[in-house]
């Protein structure tokens, strides 16, 4: 899916801006659902949308390019502790907005509760590098879940992941992304592209979103689908791949 297609097609709804859908979305308790399409399928996804839906503009936007560097250890402890999946478990990435500027370190961990916690700083350095002051931040946020502080210093560069997404806000105040140009980079050389597919991501209440029931009557379902965990798999066929069977032998296969 081209840019060009993706922005069309978030350019038939009224803009919002990124203050506006921050205001609008945070106070949600977020449910996140996502969907492997094919991207011939996003102009009647996006159509069957409510006409008061907005799309995120910046700078007269509507599409942007994202970067994410994956960090891991070795013998890939995040990737295991994903494809088991293990109750604690974390996903260290850097990211950068490619059109708009600026890069984050993001830290994501869950505990032995089920809780889920995202830390997000600004981030300076180059993205397949973890400075000190980072170390020290993935610790105490790896200790918080009982994963040993040690990891931290053994943490690696593995696997760039790149994509475009757009972004819409419903009536009901429910986000939903929508990934095209997928990419992914093995550190060790292998790149898996999939121009025909597509990631839609809702975030919403308890309730299913207006756009989780377009998609529903479309005949579409929610997956797991993590874009590091399953593109790693489909990239290295020797990982663990049950949790993403299906994926990986259909529209993940390389």
């Amino acid at each position: 899916m081209s840019a060009v297609v993706t922005e069309e097609l978030a350019a038939r709804f009224d803009a919002v801006d990124l203050d506006q859908l921050v205001t609008e979305a945070a106070l949600l308790t977020r449910v996140d659902r996502k969907y492997v399409v094919p991207r011939v399928a996003l102009p009647t996804i996006i159509g069957g949308l409510q006409t008061g839906t907005r799309a995120l503009d910046i700078d007269g936007s509507r599409d942007f390019a994202y970067r994410s560097v994956y960090f891991d250890t070795p013998e890939l402890l995040s990737f295991h502790l994903a494809a088991r999946p293990r109750r604690r478990r974390f996903k260290i990435r850097t990211r950068s907005y490619e059109d708009t500027g600026g890069a984050f370190l993001e830290i994501k961990t869950r505990g032995a509760r089920g809780t889920t916690a995202k830390e997000r700083a600004e981030y300076r350095a180059e993205l397949d590098r973890l400075p000190v002051e980072a170390r020290e931040e993935i610790e105490q946020s790896l200790a918080a879940i009982g994963v040993a502080e040690s990891v931290a210093d053994r943490l690696q560069p593995t696997l760039t992941s790149s994509y475009r997404r757009a972004t819409l806000l419903g009536t009901d105040g429910a986000r939903a992304t929508v990934d095209t140009d997928l990419t992914w980079l093995d550190v060790s050389g292998p790149e898996l592209r999939l121009p025909e597919v597509a990631i839609v991501e809702t975030k919403s209440a308890a309730r299913a979103s207006d756009a989780d029931r377009v998609l529903w009557r479309q005949g579409y379902r929610p997956v797991s689908v993590s874009k590091y965990a399953t593109g790693l798999a489909a990239l290295r066929p020797t990982l663990p791949r049950n949790r993403w069977s299906r994926l990986l032998r259909g529209p993940f296969v390389p």
